[in-house]
């Protein structure tokens, strides 16, 4: 740490904020300074929406293929393997497409309850490209807004253009910034993704299984043949590693509508039609 000037108040000392004795403080300012701006706008909770970055929307995989099928022969090194990539990433944009339409939908019904203010429900994801830059685009499209949680990574991760900028928050800490999701998540969907997708979803699972999440959140995974293709959930009982009882803890949905159904029937019987 530079030798800092000693007339300098500590709070304005950029150095020293920035070193290892100041890591609690900064810790600390990611709960505070967040927690200041949903109360600034009046927002009371959320809907969380995880899922893969990588996915795009059909015309921006259409093109990406296009694009590769014009300029790259048949022949050329690598050419098999990069255009099942772009093959396979236009199938997936189904699900950048339906996380728009079920944004959509979910903010507009939002938007429809009766306020004095409160902002109930709003659309949150990680802010960044994917599956997350889906959920805010549906937002914007329905003319409301939502939050992305952003964090600071080398890579893939910036705050895409749907987020209005005192919404757009900027982590360093991953455990701060899932402090944040978990939080004010009434509900929480969890669209096929990777290591990222994964992690946030199974933390969940976790806080909610051994009773730290004690709210009634409802999680859903969407697309069910997807995710049984990647965990054997049945596995775990299997093996004794969870309980049968542990799977009630998260559900599926195959279709925009169905899981728009599951989430406003929750939402409405536990948070609107009883004290809060």
């Amino acid at each position: 740490m530079k030798k800092s000037n000693l007339n300098e108040k500590a709070y304005s000392n950029l150095d020293f904020l920035n070193s290892t004795s100041a890591r609690s403080l900064r810790i600390l300012s990611e709960f505070l300074e967040p927690e200041e701006r949903f109360n600034r706008n009046n927002i009371l909770d959320t809907i969380v929406f995880f899922g893969s970055a990588r996915l795009k929307s059909k015309k921006e995989a259409t093109k990406n293929l296009r694009d590769f099928k014009k300029s790259n022969k048949p022949n050329s090194r690598g050419y098999k393997d990069k255009l099942k990539k772009l093959e396979g990433l236009l199938v997936m944009s189904r699900y950048y497409e339906d996380a728009v339409e079920l944004s959509e939908k979910l903010t507009k019904w939002s938007m429809s309850l009766p306020t004095n203010e409160i902002k109930r429900f709003i659309v949150c994801s990680g802010g960044g490209p994917g599956i997350m830059e889906a959920a805010n685009k549906g937002a914007k499209q329905a003319g409301g807004y939502s939050i992305g949680l952003n964090i600071s990574i080398p890579f893939e991760q910036f705050v895409n253009k749907y987020v209005k900028k005192e919404l757009a928050f900027e982590f360093h800490y991953f455990f701060m910034r899932k402090f944040w999701f978990a939080y004010l998540a009434k509900a929480l969907i969890v669209f096929p993704g990777g290591f990222g997708t994964l992690d946030e979803f199974m933390e969940i699972l976790t806080l909610m299984q051994t009773g730290k999440i004690k709210k009634n959140m409802k999680v859903i995974c969407y697309d069910e043949s997807y995710w049984n293709s990647i965990i054997n959930f049945q596995s775990f009982i299997d093996h004794g590693m969870i309980s049968a009882g542990d799977l009630k803890l998260f559900d599926f949905c195959s279709s925009v509508d169905e899981m728009y159904n599951k989430i406003v029937t929750h939402l409405e019987k536990n948070y609107l039609n009883k004290k809060k």
